[in-house]
């Protein structure tokens, strides 16, 4: 698969879809998207969702993502990295970023596999619109303090489209898909505490059969409990691995794994490399 890195901690342009590489790539970044005229298709992570006029996405690093356009389209694209958002002058704001982009990996991991990001108020709609025209005016014109500007358009944006996400997961409405939606969650919420994890007490959280728990979860995501478990975990070992000054070590405690070096076991069998050959690999890019 072909990859996409960002050379500069902030960027931003407007352009037409046919100026898009439409082969999915995966892109070391987060970006957001704002469809300003046309509709297709979004590929992301082998998911297919169709955006229209107005249609938001927000992609996280790692994520494998592209368009495929069925009328003419026109699209803003924000991109920035950690390194943008780690830029704050003060070292608990800087703290505090990076503990929120944390979180921000896990309510939007869910979303670029399998839904669709809807955001549900209108006057949330008005507000991003109304902040990325500011930001598009901000970048072209870069007049004094232009990069704390964008620093908080962007935490801004991310604080609305994580407030709408949020809503939809602690939502009342009972449809077919409402559990896992739930249950992918509290995966990824506790994805640091394997007891939290196990058969048996989601079973008990979710009020399922222990026995029934693992063809549930299959058939509604089309994988396996345990692998998308050990899949979520090893994509956060990767970002930690390319984007921060955790120690492997460090990367193993947070993520639950026992130690170093059964994270450094899983990570060989999913990406075909030890992690320090990964974030040496990473770090010369």
């Amino acid at each position: 698969m072909e990859q996409k890195a960002l050379y500069q901690p902030f960027e931003l342009y407007v352009s037409d879809m046919e100026h898009w590489n439409e082969r999915p790539l995966i892109h070391h970044f987060f970006e957001i998207v704002q469809i300003l005229e046309g509709n297709g298709k979004r590929v992301v992570n082998e998911n297919d969702l169709l955006y229209s006029k107005g249609s938001i996405f927000l992609f996280t690093p790692l994520d494998c993502r592209g368009f495929c356009s069925e009328t003419p389209t026109r699209f803003c694209s924000i991109r920035f990295s950690e390194v943008f958002l780690g830029q704050y002058k003060h070292v608990r704001e800087r703290e505090r970023i990076s503990q929120w982009l944390k979180q921000l990996e896990h309510i939007f991991f869910h979303h670029n596999r399998y839904r669709e990001l809807l955001i549900r108020r209108p006057g949330d709609c008005h507000m991003i619109a109304a902040l990325i025209s500011n930001m598009i005016e901000e970048y072209e014109h870069r007049q004094p303090y232009h990069e704390e500007n964008l620093q908080h358009f962007v935490t801004l944006i991310l604080n609305i489209l994580a407030r709408n996400v949020s809503e939809g997961a602690v939502t009342t409405e009972t449809g077919p898909d409402q559990e896992p939606y739930r249950m992918l969650l509290h995966i990824h919420q506790h994805i640091g505490r394997p007891e939290k994890l196990r058969v048996e007490y989601l079973a008990s959280h979710f009020n399922l059969s222990a026995n029934y728990v693992g063809e549930y979860f299959r058939k509604l995501t089309g994988e396996s409990l345990q692998h998308y478990i050990m899949q979520y975990k090893i994509k956060l070992a990767q970002h930690r691995l390319a984007y921060s000054m955790m120690t492997i070590s460090q990367i193993a405690d947070e993520l639950g794994f026992t130690d170093e070096s059964h994270l450094g076991r899983q990570f060989r069998k999913y990406v075909r490399m030890g992690p320090g050959e990964y974030r040496r690999r990473k770090k010369a890019v």
